[in-house]
């Protein structure tokens, strides 16, 4: 997905820009619980908004309605490749997880959803967990992501990694005639909630894996877990690295201008949202032979675990159709190769073309 970070208001990026064009943006605010929350909108064409809420201390108001607007359009392109009915949306909540969320703040969330009636379902992303989702779901019913115990499907970060490693052996077809990784060398930025378990996918086929995370904790797991795999300082220094693979698995905006320059992988596929830093970086990648398997296609596994949740969770269907992100993968390199376009622009346009062929006046919407 191309950025819509741009110098201009928001109010420009929602009605003049042509990354805007979402139908709806919701600004939220309860005083009582201190809840400062963005709800984003994108698309209905293909059904409700479905996509994650993000707990995060956003350096200003204007970044997270922006973070809000880039997740969202994401979501529509995801859902629609994914083959899910159901459009794209996205919730920012403006704090720290670690100090600013109280089930009070939870439940005011969940009534601010609610509020909606439908056209937005929400479940787990960066900053809240199944718990969570457990607590907004007592006042929103459209809620995704909850616990086992309470009717939910778990952590959607397992079929998230699933999903990334099919992505991951479709790229290594095209570029090494083989779906597989083994004795190929794949770097790792992130490996909180899918990262870790991209870690075992990989160990499992064979893979050399270097990792690394901002959190110390997090790459201590992983070594004690995994007593073989590699740990470096810093993204920054595992760009520099001799890889095959370089994954981003943390927040966005990871390949900027000089991590492409110093890339060393020939393959980038990775789990974290809005990857490409501003339009233009698919073309450099491209130009440098790297091949990039765009972001909101290879990460499908976890939305595509939370839709199964809507119509009574069953592991064995929604696996199955994460399995099937190798194909939808392989099919955008085909597509790319024949238009002679990045793999980005050629994903952007399956999912457009799916998009248009639905108008928001969908049965769903109808009493």
């Amino acid at each position: 997905m191309t950025d819509v970070r741009q110098t201009e208001s928001v109010v420009a990026k929602l009605f003049r820009s042509e990354q805007g064009g979402h139908e709806q943006v919701v600004l939220c605010q309860d005083r009582a619980s201190g809840l400062k929350a963005v709800i984003a909108l994108h698309s209905t064409a293909l059904g409700a908004a479905l996509g994650g809420t993000r707990f995060f201390p956003y350096a200003s108001d204007d970044e997270a309605v922006e973070d809000a607007l880039n997740l969202a359009r994401g979501m529509s392109y995801k859902n629609a490749l994914a083959g899910l009915d159901h459009g794209g949306g996205k919730a920012v909540i403006i704090g720290d997880p670690d100090t600013d969320k109280t089930e009070q703040l939870l439940l005011a969330y969940g009534r601010f959803v609610a509020s909606l009636g439908g056209r937005y379902v929400t479940a787990c992303d960066v900053g809240t967990y199944v718990s969570d989702m457990d607590v907004v779901a007592r006042e929103n019913r459209w809620t995704t992501g909850r616990s086992p115990e309470n009717g939910g499907a778990g952590d959607s970060s397992v079929l998230t990694a699933f999903g990334v490693f099919q992505g991951m052996r479709a790229a290594a077809r095209v570029q090494w005639g083989e779906p597989s990784l083994r004795g190929r060398r794949v770097g790792i930025a992130g490996v909180g909630k899918v990262g870790k378990h991209l870690v075992q996918h990989l160990v499992d086929d064979g893979a050399e894996v270097v990792v690394t995370d901002v959190r110390a904790d997090a790459v201590d797991a992983i070594i004690a877990r995994h007593p073989q795999v590699g740990a470096v300082g810093d993204a920054e220094v595992l760009v520099r690295t001799p890889l095959d693979v370089y994954a981003p698995c943390a927040l966005g905006h990871a390949l900027d201008d000089p991590t492409v320059a110093a890339l060393t992988a020939t393959v980038v596929c990775g789990a974290a949202n809005n990857q490409l830093a501003h339009p233009g970086v698919e073309k450099d990648l491209a130009d440098r032979g790297i091949l990039y398997a765009p972001d909101y296609v290879v990460n499908a596994g976890g939305v595509i675990q939370v839709a199964d949740e809507l119509h009574g969770f069953d592991f064995d269907r929604a696996k199955a159709k994460a399995t099937k992100i190798y194909d939808t993968t392989l099919a955008i390199f085909d597509r790319a190769k024949a238009d002679g376009v990045p793999p980005a622009v050629a994903a952007d346009r399956l999912a457009e073309h799916r998009m248009a062929e639905r108008t928001p006046a969908a049965e769903w919407l109808r009493p």
